[in-house]
């Protein structure tokens, strides 16, 4: 089955192909000099880049996967979480490719994308541990199965990407944030401030970002003469730390010996290195997607679609766009066998 997938959750406008010899094409337009002056994503704005890009976007999908509309068997689009804006672009126009051509259709949710996007290279052995960390989301699942997610724990406040984009802003640098400030922290002292690491008293495996935060805008009011890049590399640290220890607790309390990293900030180059170290020295194995799949694409959204249309699973045309959908909430939509 030969699926175009369609991403449009946020500010990325990206399409795929895939098929059974896997990624024959993913594109993505990127929105990052539309919002870079306002330091974050503007949904309006995104909304309308998306409605500008998608359609040359879908083309450079097809002609460098060298087929054409009349090619695709099958169609796939995130239908959410994510800006209800954006979300709709992609989700109509693939709901319109699927009515027009007669074509199975699917909706697929974009953190399922992010936790089954390594399969988009290599196989991965059922039950791992997974960590999607974004701008949105920061999240610990146990992934046990395809459509079979046990969700251990979550951000209670800012997500690690929010973080890390919120930080850069206060120290003036530039968006995506997250990105500038890996750049320079490592020319960094990991260790000229002690940001706090939030420890919750209910425990579990949920995470909280907003002290780190906090600390940080604490210290640039305080007026101390402090490198910017020990600022950057004290500050990604403890986010990376709470990151890693969190994930490294719940592999070996549940026996997990597989952690797979995924979503925008997998693409930290410390946190790989701090996650890869923790994982050899418990002799635990450690997997993040290629750099092009941590964040936002629509290949992952192809892999997960072709996955559940093989399986018999389609959605019909009235499946509307969700700000909010918990991973899981796929099972128990309309996803039923044999409907097109």
């Amino acid at each position: 089955m030969r699926v175009l997938a369609i991403e449009t959750s946020c500010d990325d406008t990206a399409a795929a192909v895939i098929d059974a010899t896997g990624v024959r094409s993913s594109i993505v337009a990127s929105q990052d000099l539309v919002h870079g002056p306002y330091g974050g994503v503007v949904p309006e704005l995104a909304s309308r880049q998306h409605v500008l890009a998608i359609l040359p976007v879908i083309e450079r999908a097809l002609a460098t996967a060298a087929i054409t509309l009349a090619d695709v068997e099958a169609v796939a689009a995130t239908h959410g979480p994510g800006l209800v804006g954006s979300l709709l672009v992609g989700l109509q126009v693939a709901k319109g490719i699927a009515l027009e051509r007669g074509l199975p259709f699917i909706g697929i949710n974009h953190l399922e994308g992010h936790l089954l996007a390594i399969f988009l290279e290599r196989e991965i052995e059922f039950p791992y541990l997974g960590l999607l960390v974004s701008g949105g989301h920061t999240s610990l699942y146990v992934v046990e199965a395809l459509g079979r997610y046990r969700l251990l724990g979550r951000t209670r406040d800012d997500a690690a990407g929010e973080a890390f984009d919120k930080g850069a802003k206060m120290l003036g640098l530039g968006y995506p944030g997250g990105r500038e400030i890996d750049r320079r922290a490592s020319a960094g002292d990991r260790a000229a401030v002690h940001f706090p690491r939030a420890t919750l008293k209910s425990g579990g495996y949920d995470f909280s970002f907003s002290g780190v935060k906090t600390a940080l805008r604490q210290v640039l009011l305080a007026g101390r003469e402090i490198p910017l890049d020990d600022l950057c590399a004290s500050f990604q640290e403890a986010i990376v730390d709470m990151l890693v220890t969190r994930t490294m607790t719940a592999a070996r309390t549940l026996a997990i010996q597989t952690i797979v990293v995924s979503g925008g900030v997998s693409a930290n180059s410390r946190l790989r290195t701090r996650m890869a170290g923790a994982g050899a020295a418990d002799r635990r194995a450690v997997a993040f997607p290629r750099l092009a799949y941590c964040t936002d694409n629509a290949a992952m959204i192809g892999y997960a679609g072709r996955a559940r249309l093989l399986r018999g699973e389609r959605h019909d045309l009235t499946l509307n766009a969700e700000a909010t959908l918990p991973l899981g909430l796929v099972e128990r939509a309309a996803a039923l066998p044999g409907r097109s």
